[in-house]
């Protein structure tokens, strides 16, 4: 059983007290000054962990020391494509000791407050935009700021995603090189999803026919299911389905089964980005990896030189994807 104990947190003056030295040399060895001799910081670093003693990110920001805290605003953390980015990003920024604080929108939706109003406030050194948010975030032109799998344009900002139109083609020689020529394309009307099935076209090109279901903003696998039942009403001659997402292509999965029609027997189901869920036994979605940590990587990567040189030239960096065949497509 927990419970609430009495004693009150301890304060740098209590670090400084038991470690015997000033306030500032405890604070200089919170920065990780090499200024502080190494006696003194084991001195000082055996009073914090005997005095559990935890510094407040915000008063370390506030005394004019570095946050080393990166914000990140996320689309909708009930996408899995954000935990690979998010051990990517961990990745590129822990080695220089930065930690990361994340904000969902979908979460916040309803607040008055915008998330990014909350990483300012906690000073933080930049700021990471994962996926296609509002233009309207209203982030000061003097915070570093990468966009990493969106192709939200701002001219300050670096851009690092997957290229979506290169995964889309892939997708059509797939399911081309298996014989299939009534194709179907579900997915939402989002910027990546603009790009991928562009791709998936030019793919095609004379090759064979694409019908299309998109539904506005919407990303899910009821909208996958919903956009697939529709497809299929319009087009019931279909034999390949390309989903916008892995979780879209589950939801056209489940809607093929309540047709009757068997994966990969009668209809090939390819996803798009290689979540977790794509490579577990039981579904073996066929996806397109549009490797989401090697993403996270460079957008880590991009904000700390930004950090370092807020006057270096915006850049835009395009991750290849690649194919994981498995057994939802399969010859027609």
């Amino acid at each position: 059983m927990l419970t609430m104990g009495d004693a009150k947190p301890a304060t740098i003056y209590d670090v400084a007290a038991r470690a015997g030295v000033s306030k500032s040399l405890v604070s200089l060895v919170l920065q990780r000054s090499p200024r502080v001799s190494e006696q003194r910081r084991a001195a000082v670093l055996t009073a914090i962990q005997e005095l559990d003693y935890r510094p407040s990110t915000a008063a370390v920001s506030l005394a004019g020391t570095r946050s080393r805290t990166i914000g990140v605003v996320l689309d909708d953390f009930r996408n899995q494509w954000f935990v690979d980015l998010l051990t990517g990003l961990r990745e590129a920024l822990q080695d220089q000791g930065h930690r990361l604080v994340v904000a969902d929108r979908f979460l916040n939706t309803g607040l008055d407050a915008s998330p990014v109003e909350g990483f300012l406030s906690m000073r933080v050194e930049g700021i990471v935009i994962a996926g296609e948010p509002d233009t309207d975030l209203a982030i000061p032109a003097s915070t570093p700021l990468v966009i990493a799998g969106g192709r939200l344009s701002i001219p300050r900002a670096d851009t690092v995603a997957n290229d979506d139109r290169a995964g889309g083609r892939m997708a059509a020689q797939h399911l081309l090189g298996l014989g299939h020529t009534r194709l179907g394309f579900v997915g939402a009307q989002s910027a990546a999803a603009v790009e991928r099935l562009a791709g998936f076209r030019d793919g095609v090109g004379e090759s064979a026919a694409v019908a299309v279901s998109s539904l506005a903003g919407e990303l899910t696998e009821d909208a996958g299911a919903r956009a697939t039942r529709a497809l299929l009403d319009e087009h019931p001659d279909v034999t390949a389905v390309f989903a916008g997402n892995d979780v879209m292509a589950l939801g056209a999965m489940s809607a093929l089964a309540e047709r009757g029609l068997r994966v990969p027997e009668d209809v090939s189901v390819i996803g798009y980005d290689d979540t977790p869920i794509a490579a577990t036994r039981y579904v073996g979605l066929t996806s397109i990896d549009d490797r989401s940590v090697e993403i996270g990587r460079g957008s880590g990567e991009r904000l700390l030189a930004r950090i370092a040189d807020p006057d270096i030239a915006a850049t835009e960096t395009l991750v290849e994807p690649r194919l994981v065949a498995r057994r939802t497509t399969a010859r027609r």
